[in-house]
């Protein structure tokens, strides 16, 4: 095996020993944790079915959240982060090791989107509802208005290449810092990181490992800054993680890897209603401040 590529899972395995510490040191520290209900379990398997076919978890499950008041916008980033953690593991052990990409454009991608994760998590762990809703809010649509010029053709929609080198090589780890930080915020890595390199010329496919291996990285590294801090609900978050296993299983076995751009067409439909709610969120009236563990 390639050194870069034994690397990589090294330190994914490590995150995913670090994570499950973490959680079970938060746990004991936690004085209202609850089983998840059918709800969102059902939520994880949902969201995660959709984010093994490339489409994202992170947008439709805050659309849900969102829609159904489940989790107080404080929480959400916490909860997508830690929720969704199992299920970017599974997938990176699936399509990792299917899929060819350059191996040292996968682990210094991988590598600068959980440094952007870890110095992203500490202060978006400390920050006001208002501006957490603000930076959401923009975020997303700014990811809509990128899903929209790629599906209307006015972005390239990806090139034949399984590596990159030079200034693109360094764009594409650059970019991904960014994107690891503002998963911070609760916004999703994969529609940014696909268009990024279908910018610069890369398959379509090839992204699918480097997205997916990022997360499988990024989201153990966000969750310990939660795990910390409390900003998460438990219910919502265990939901996740026992729906969003079968889910990624399900995807995984039923549908090959084969990221179409209609599929990610499909997806940006989540985006603009939780970028409005958002903005629409800080004329409300405040809601009391929420503890760890409440949904």
């Amino acid at each position: 095996m390639n050194p870069a590529r034994t690397a990589f899972f090294l330190a994914v395995g490590g995150a995913g020993v670090a994570f499950a510490f973490g959680g079970l040191s938060a746990a004991r520290r936690a004085a209202n944790i609850r089983r998840p209900t059918a709800r969102e379990c059902l939520i994880g398997l949902v969201t995660d079915f959709l984010d093994a076919l490339g489409i994202g978890s992170f947008a439709p499950t805050t659309a849900i959240y969102k829609l159904r008041r489940m989790v107080p916008d404080e929480q959400i980033p916490g909860t997508l982060n830690v929720g969704h953690t199992p299920a970017a593991l599974a997938e990176t052990l699936i399509f990792v090791t299917s899929i060819l990409v350059d191996p040292w454009l996968l682990i210094a991608m991988v590598g600068s989107a959980a440094t952007g994760a870890w110095l992203g998590a500490g202060v978006v762990a400390r920050l006001p509802r208002r501006a957490i809703q603000v930076a959401m809010g923009i975020a997303l649509l700014i990811a809509g208005a990128v899903f929209a010029a790629v599906n209307l053709g006015a972005l390239p929609g990806g090139g034949t290449a399984f590596a990159l080198s030079g200034w693109k090589f360094g764009l594409a780890v650059a970019a991904n810092f960014i994107y690891g930080a503002l998963m911070s915020v609760g916004i999703g890595l994969y529609a940014p990181c696909m268009i990024t390199l279908a910018l610069l010329g890369m398959h379509p496919i090839a992204a699918f490992p480097i997205m997916m291996g990022a997360c499988a990285l990024v989201q153990p590294v966000a969750s310990l800054k939660f795990f910390a801090t409390g900003a998460f609900a438990w219910g919502p978050a265990l939901g996740l993680m026992c729906g969003g296993i079968f889910g990624v299983l399900i995807a995984a076995y039923i549908d090959k890897p084969r990221p179409r751009w209609a599929r990610r067409g499909r997806g940006s439909g989540a985006i603009p209603y939780p970028a409005r709610a958002r903005r629409r969120s800080p004329r409300r009236r405040p809601a009391a401040p929420a503890t760890a563990g409440a949904a």
